[in-house]
């Protein structure tokens, strides 16, 4: 059964061809750092002995570590720019990165310059220790602010992620903003290249400063007004396939909220067991002036509630966020490959993308192709083609390989490709798309599952 939303006659508008400012915002990064590499070549005359190379080695990877720190907090913001032009997917690999060459990095820090003020000193390294984090000025918040973010760092491993709630994670996360306030004034007070040097200071002052009114204006203040003037709440609530459920949230000009088809949002349901969660659901269906909706398929204690709101229920929301959308198509052509809970961003792109296309929905069984009957619909009033990957009799999961695509798609290097769904699906189904002759810059993915 296919929920009752109905279409409004949602044209599709010819591609804008957008380009990607994924280049130059990581020219500028790298840029960053290499100011930061010259402002202590600038600043260092010269080196002598191994406490000298112990001491200056720690002090560059101090500084970097304090820029690579400026970097992960930016990169948690939810900047438009880069969530929705670069793509939260491909935003999230960044901030891990930045995330491990900040732990590193502070790693290096701080035993690079103990080793080398130990040796300057002559004292062991545990004396050294003590005498630094008791004795010197902001080292005892320094020593606190370094302890919560390789705490960050540890629940933030992949290995250590799959084994706590995402709740747990997510606030744990957190304290990373908390980790680089107590850090902060170190880095002024006992830094060499900042005593005496007001531009330096300047620029960190500007680097932090600006980083810090990014996350205040995106993480709070446009959250909070978006949700006071859309006053999102759940409408109503509809079974589509075993264990998927679409949620109708109805508002005000939510025309005005800047949502496309194929974009999520973050979505946090005031409620008992889930006010507390923030989780990001892909639009199923082109966004209308007064209806969102979502589809959900219950995986985890979260999205099995999703079945059982009511109407009424408020909503909090964050976004719209994603850089799937028709921004990135290059050609007339379309092929959308969706794997199982992966068709709610490519429902509403089959609707609202130009030119001729074609969807590809991988499932178990016919009854868990969720949306089927919307998407049949939308087929006939296009003129557009749907294809169905189900298992055989015993089980058996079709193949998706290079040979079976041309089969289906005979012009596939033709196409844009748009995939959604698990991460292994996806992979698997890159390889493929590049055996067949699909180039690169034509396979467009996003996925939450970093």
């Amino acid at each position: 059964m296919t929920t009752a939303y109905a279409h409004r006659g949602v044209a599709p508008a010819p591609p804008s061809r957008r380009r990607s400012p994924a280049v130059p915002v990581l020219a500028a990064l790298w840029g960053g750092a290499a100011a930061v590499i010259a402002l202590w070549w600038h600043d260092t005359s010269s080196v002598v002995g191994t406490a000298g190379w112990l001491t200056e080695a720690g002090r560059i990877a101090g500084l970097l570590s304090g820029y690579a720190s400026a970097v992960l907090v930016g990169l948690m913001a939810r900047v438009p720019l880069l969530e929705q032009r670069i793509g939260a997917d491909r935003v999230t690999r960044w901030h891990a990165m930045a995330g491990r060459y900040t732990i590193c990095l502070l790693a290096a820090h701080v035993v690079l310059i103990l080793l080398g003020y130990a040796a300057q000193d002559g004292s062991s390294f545990v004396d050294e220790t003590l005498t630094v984090v008791l004795d010197y000025p902001e080292m005892l918040k320094a020593t606190a602010g370094t302890l919560i973010l390789l705490a960050v760092g540890l629940v933030s491993a992949r290995a250590v992620r799959l084994r706590v709630s995402h709740e747990f994670w997510y606030y744990v996360h957190l304290l990373t903003y908390a980790a680089v306030f107590l850090s902060f004034g170190h880095q002024l007070a006992l830094g060499s290249h900042f005593t005496g040097n007001l531009p330096a200071r300047a620029a960190w002052y500007t680097l932090y400063g600006g980083v810090a009114t990014l996350v205040v204006w995106f993480r709070i203040l446009t959250p909070v007004r978006l949700n006071l003037r859309h006053r999102l709440r759940v409408d109503r609530v509809h079974h589509e396939a075993p264990g998927v459920y679409s949620v109708v949230i109805r508002g005000r000009r939510l025309d005005e909220m800047g949502a496309r088809p194929g974009q999520f949002l973050r979505w946090r349901f005031l409620t008992e067991g889930m006010r507390w969660t923030s989780v990001p659901y892909s639009l199923s269906a082109p966004p209308r002036p007064d209806l969102l909706r979502i589809t959900v398929k219950a995986r985890g204690d979260h999205s099995s509630a999703a079945a059982l709101l009511r109407p009424g229920t408020r909503v909090w929301a964050e976004g719209p966020y994603g850089a799937l959308t028709s921004d990135r198509q290059t050609a007339h052509k379309s092929l959308l490959v969706a794997g199982g809970a992966g068709i709610t961003p490519l429902r509403a792109l089959f609707e609202t993308l130009p030119g001729a296309v074609t969807l590809l929905y991988r499932a178990r069984t016919a009854e868990d192709l969720a949306l089927a009957g919307e998407l049949e619909a939308v087929a006939r009033r296009r003129g557009a083609k749907v294809l169905y990957a189900l298992n055989g009799p015993q089980g058996r999961r079709p193949p998706l390989t290079a040979h079976s695509l041309r089969a289906a798609v005979p012009d596939l290097e033709a196409h844009d490709v748009y995939v959604c769904g698990p991460l292994g699906f996806a992979q698997e189904l890159y390889e493929a798309l590049r055996t067949a002759g699909v180039p690169d810059r034509r396979i467009h993915h996003e996925s939450f599952e970093l």
